[in-house]
C-alpha cells in the first residue's frame, strides 16, 4: 500500500528510527544525498544556491551545500537567521560546512541560478513573511528544488501559508505527505521523488496510517468480479432516479453502471420521458413512476438493491421525498448533484437518515450547502471530507481533480490519477453511475468509491484529449481488461 504520512506522523516515524539506534546526523545526511542525487541526475554542475532555514529543512540544506561542492558544484549557501541559533542535528550538518554562509536575500538569486530551497518544511504553522516571504517570491521563474516541500506550502492540506513557490522538483522522505497530493500542493511540487534514507517500513505498524494514495492495491482483491455460476441478479439489480428534463445525466450515470458490471439497471423516470430513456439504450429497463408512491412501490422488490438519486433529478421536493424514501426502503443509496442540493435548506433532514451503506458524491459547492459549518472550517480538503464523513455516518467522496474519499471510521485515500480532460460536462454522472454499479454487486461502500474514482481516472487516461463524458463508459472494458490481469 501507498500510505501517506501527516506531519505529526513523519516526526514520529523519525523519533522511532532515532530510537531504534539510527542518530539524527545520519538520517539528515541521508536526506541531504538523496536530494543531491536527484540533482545530479536531472542538470548538469551549474551555478547554485542552497537556501537553508533555521530548523532541520536547512540543516538538510546544509548536507545538500557540502555534497555538491564535492561534486564540483559551485555552490553558494544562504541562511535565513543565526548560524549561531541552529539547534541540534541542523547545528551538526552546520558545523560539518566550511564555506562562507550568506545571509539570505532575494538579490542572491540574481543570474538565474538553480534553486534549492531548504527554508522551511512540512510543518510550516503559519504564513511566511518578512525576509522568509521576500526570499520566496524572488524564486518566481526560476529552476526550484523543494527539500521535503516547497516553502510556505502546509504538508497536512496542500495549501499555501501566504507564499510559496513553483518547484519543478521536490524529494521528500520514506513516504509523501498528503500535501503533495491535495491542489494546490499537488501543482506546486513538480516532480516528487520519494527516498528512502534508512526509516524501516516497520515503523508503519506502529503509526498505522489512515490516509493512503488510492489505487487498486487498495481494494483490487475485494473487487467483484463475475462468478462463472452466478446469473445476472447475483450482479445486483441498480436503480437511476431519471429526471423529466436534464435526461442525460441519468442516461449517462445508468451506461456507467451497466459498464462497471450491474447485472440490471432499471431508470425509473416520469412516464413522459419514458421514450427518452427507452431510445437511449437497448440495455437498459425503463419504468415510469408518476408519483412518490409508484418509486415505493418500485423499490418494494428486494432484488433492486442499490439507488443512485440526484443527477438530472431537479432540485426540490419531488427528489427529496424520492431520497428519503430509497433511505426509508434500506436501499444502498448513491446520493449526488440534486439529490444533494435539495436538502440544502435543512441538511440535517438528510444527513440524520444516512448511514455507511450510503456514499455521498458532491463537488465542493455541494458540500457547502450540506455541510456548511464543515465547509467553512479552516485545514484543508482531508480535513473537510473526514469530518463530513463522520458527521453524517456514511461514505463522503469529495470530487475534484485531487479527490477524497472518507469513510466514517476515519479512513481516506486521495486520489491522484484524475487527468485535466475530466473537467467535462457529465462526467461526475458517469463516476456517481460506476459506484452504484459496484455497489449493486455487492462491493463495499469505502471500496466501491475507491475503486470508482480510480477507474474514472484511468478511463480518462485511456481515452485522452478529447473526451467527453459519453466516452467515459465505452474506455472501461479496457481499463477492467488490465485491472484483471493484474495491471494498472
Amino acid at each position: 500500500m501507498d500510505e501517506l504520512l501527516s506531519v505529526a506522523e513523519m516526526y514520529r516515524a523519525d523519533a522511532l528510527t532515532m530510537a531504534g539506534g539510527v542518530p539524527g546526523p545520519v538520517l539528515m545526511e541521508a536526506a541531504g544525498a538523496a536530494v543531491v542525487r536527484a540533482v545530479c541526475e536531472r542538470w548538469a554542475p551549474h551555478p547554485t544556491v542552497v537556501l537553508c532555514g533555521p530548523g532541520n529543512n536547512g540543516g538538510d540544506g546544509f548536507v545538500i551545500a557540502r555534497l555538491l561542492l564535492e561534486a564540483g558544484w559551485p555552490v553558494r549557501l544562504a541562511l535565513l537567521g543565526s548560524r549561531s541559533a541552529l539547534r541540534g542535528d541542523a547545528a551538526v550538518a552546520a558545523g560539518r560546512w566550511t564555506g562562507p554562509v550568506e545571509a539570505a536575500d532575494p538579490w542572491l538569486l540574481d543570474g538565474n541560478p538553480l534553486v534549492i530551497d531548504a527554508l522551511f518544511g512540512a510543518g510550516l504553522a503559519r504564513p511566511l513573511d518578512g525576509m522568509a516571504k521576500e526570499v520566496v517570491e524572488a524564486m518566481a521563474g526560476r529552476t526550484v528544488v523543494a527539500v521535503d516541500v516547497p516553502s510556505g506550502l502546509h504538508g497536512d492540506s496542500g495549501q499555501v501559508m501566504g507564499v510559496a513557490p513553483q518547484a519543478a522538483l521536490t524529494v521528500t522522505f520514506f513516504r509523501r505527505k498528503p500535501g503533495h497530493l491535495l491542489l494546490p500542493g499537488r501543482v506546486l511540487c513538480g516532480e516528487v521523488v520519494v527516498a528512502d534514507i534508512g526509516i524501516p517500513d516497520t515503523v508503519l505498524d506502529v503509526l498505522a496510517p489512515r490516509t493512503l494514495l488510492n489505487g487498486p492495491d487498495l481494494w483490487r482483491r475485494r473487487y467483484p468480479w463475475p462468478r462463472l455460476d452466478a446469473h445476472k441478479y447475483a450482479r445486483g439489480h441498480a436503480v437511476v432516479l431519471g429526471g423529466a428534463r436534464m435526461t442525460g445525466a441519468a442516461r449517462l450515470s445508468a451506461r456507467g453502471a451497466l459498464r462497471a458490471g450491474a447485472g440490471l439497471v432499471t431508470v425509473a423516470c416520469p412516464p413522459d420521458s419514458v421514450p427518452v430513456y427507452a431510445a437511449g439504450s437497448p440495455s437498459l429497463i425503463v419504468n415510469d413512476v408518476a408519483d412518490g408512491g409508484a418509486f415505493e412501490a418500485l423499490l418494494a422488490d428486494p432484488r433492486k438493491n442499490a439507488v443512485l438519486l440526484g443527477p438530472g433529478a431537479g432540485v426540490g421536493q419531488g427528489t427529496r421525498d424520492h431520497v428519503l424514501a430509497a433511505l426509508d426502503a434500506g436501499k444502498a443509496c448513491v446520493l449526488d448533484a440534486d439529490a444533494l442540493t435539495s436538502f440544502a435548506e435543512s441538511p440535517a433532514d438528510l444527513l440524520d437518515r444516512l448511514n455507511g451503506r450510503c456514499l455521498l458524491t458532491p463537488h465542493e459547492g455541494e458540500f457547502a450547502r450540506i455541510f456548511p459549518d464543515i465547509a467553512a472550517q479552516e485545514g484543508g480538503k482531508l480535513i473537510r471530507a473526514r469530518a463530513a464523513a463522520a458527521r453524517c455516518g456514511a461514505v463522503v467522496l469529495l470530487k475534484g481533480a485531487d479527490t477524497v474519499v472518507a469513510a466514517p471510521d476515519g479512513r481516506a485515500v486521495i486520489n491522484a490519477n484524475a487527468p485535466a480532460d475530466l473537467a467535462t460536462a457529465g462526467s461526475g454522472d458517469v463516476l456517481a453511475g460506476i459506484a452504484l454499479g459496484l455497489i449493486a454487486q455487492g462491493m463495499d461502500t469505502f471500496d466501491a468509491a475507491c475503486a470508482a474514482v480510480w477507474l474514472h481516472g484511468e478511463a480518462a487516461n485511456a481515452f485522452g484529449p478529447g473526451l467527453i463524458a459519453e466516452d467515459l463508459p465505452e474506455a472501461l472494458p479496457g481499463v477492467l481488461r488490465r485491472l484483471k490481469a493484474g495491471g494498472r
